[in-house]
């Protein structure tokens, strides 16, 4: 596959870059180099290669999913101007 210069002002136009009329051709080669790097990728053999996301094994940490109050109820509601029954005590506002 090649990119010619009607494609070239086609990408930019959807990613929305302006270019000139003399950017053209230098991007066009370099698209062309990059989709050659592409296609090199694509000759490598890679039956029996299991995909991976990382180059060393990442496993996350677990631990007990314990549901809890924080015992932090006083810290918090030591920030309010006023506070009843545990919780934070605010003016009515429907009358």
């Amino acid at each position: 596959m090649s990119v010619d210069a009607a494609t070239v002002k086609r990408i930019a136009h959807l990613a929305r870059i302006r270019i000139e009329d003399a950017e053209v051709a230098p991007l066009e080669a370099e698209l062309n180099a990059i989709i050659g790097w592409i296609e090199q990728l694509s000759e490598v053999d890679t039956t029996g290669i299991p995909p991976m996301t990382a180059v060393i094994p990442n496993h996350l940490k677990w631990r007990d999913d314990v549901v809890t109050d924080g015992a932090m109820q006083d810290k918090v509601l030591g920030n309010s101007p006023d506070a009843a029954f545990g919780f934070y005590a605010v003016p009515k506002v429907i009358e």
